[in-house]
């Protein structure tokens, strides 16, 4: 097995890519991501002096390869730890102790995405960027479609939305959000029964959204808390937390928040203009934090995730099938947590699967 393509350049598809050209030198690599930016939803910005991570706020060292990978096998330079604990809020917005726990809350100076610009950045993948798949193809090696009396040794293609052909690929994964997934396997020109069933499985997944709102003050907090969670799941606020912890990210004397709306706010109010959606979460913070001044931020941000966590995870009898035909689905959807560990983690078997035929 020597071409190998993949569909989206998140944290799953960095690992995997990262295993696959360690361990097969002569591995051909092509990512497509449709975006402009890697890691998927470990994602940074930056503004002026400012730098922060709005989707996944940090790593957790809940997998010991992931925790050699990142401290270990990558270069560590420019990683920071989010040290101080995490305390919980509640429906009424009562803040209290007690969510701290001992794994670290990695980020790099340069924010989360250097997980994954480290890892390609140690391949020879060639990534391309702001690129859409609009059709993914079985193909036998003479070109014809699977429906064609494909050889049962097919590769696959993939056109984006300009007109290009990617491919043949001895190998194909996948690593965009389930609902996506599901929806180019739905279309895709593979004439095989297990489509549809790995459609099915793929479509079952389901995910909550999430808004997030990115506010900016001139002073400091004097809090003993990196982060606020809602425990009881009953508030407009899902999570708060303090960029200014992560060093590097946030001037001193300066305060940046991400504050991401709960599942059920954020569903309510994806589509409703973000000026008005980023002032209503200022307010919420203002109130949970009981500050007022926290409610006319000096300068704000807004991201909002349609598919941000799956709320479970898949039947993995399809998936494992999909084997067989060089198919390989990958994320923190198919480790059934939504994690950039889990992701990172998954990534890592996949490009084991890949490199050693499993």
């Amino acid at each position: 097995m020597t071409d190998v393509g993949i569909v989206g350049a998140g944290a799953g598809a960095a690992a995997a890519a990262f295993v696959i050209d360690r361990t097969v030198p002569d591995a051909d690599v092509t990512v497509v991501e449709k975006s402009g930016g890697l890691c998927g939803r470990a994602a940074t910005r930056r503004h002026e002096d400012l730098t922060y991570d709005y989707g996944a706020n940090y790593l957790k060292s809940d997998d010991d390869r992931v925790v050699e990978l990142i401290t270990e096998t990558l270069d560590d330079e420019g990683l920071v730890d989010a040290s101080e604990p995490v305390y919980t809020f509640d429906a009424d917005g009562a803040v209290s102790p007690g969510r701290d726990a001992d794994e670290h809350k990695w980020s790099y100076r340069r924010g989360l995405t250097q997980i994954a610009k480290r890892l390609f950045g140690r391949t020879d993948a060639t990534v391309h960027r702001r690129t859409r798949v609009e059709t993914v193809r079985r193909v036998d090696g003479t070109g014809a479609t699977d429906g064609d009396d494909a050889a049962e040794d097919g590769r696959w293609e993939l056109d984006d939305a300009d007109g290009a052909t990617h491919g043949p690929f001895d190998a194909l994964l996948m690593n965009p959000p389930a609902p996506q997934t599901a929806d180019l396997l739905r279309t895709a020109e593979w004439d095989d029964p297990l489509r549809e069933t790995l459609v099915e499985a793929v479509g079952a997944v389901e995910y909550g959204s999430v808004w997030t709102a990115v506010l900016h003050y001139p002073f400091a907090l004097d809090v003993p808390y990196y982060a606020l969670v809602n425990t009881d799941k009953e508030h407009a606020v899902g999570w708060i937390s303090r960029e200014e912890c992560k060093a590097g990210h946030v001037p001193d004397g300066e305060t940046l928040l991400i504050v991401q709306a709960s599942d059920a706010w954020s569903a309510a109010h994806y589509d409703d203009d973000p000026a008005e959606n980023v002032a209503a979460l200022a307010e919420h913070t203002a109130d949970i934090l009981d500050d007022e001044r926290l409610a006319d931020p000096a300068w704000t941000d807004h991201q909002g995730w349609r598919y941000a966590l799956p709320e479970g995870g898949v039947d993995a009898g399809p998936i494992d099938s999909a084997r067989d035909a060089g198919l390989y689905l990958l994320g923190d959807w198919v480790a059934g947590e939504g994690r950039l560990h889990a992701a990172l983690a998954n990534g890592l078997d996949v490009g084991e699967r890949v490199a050693y035929g499993i």
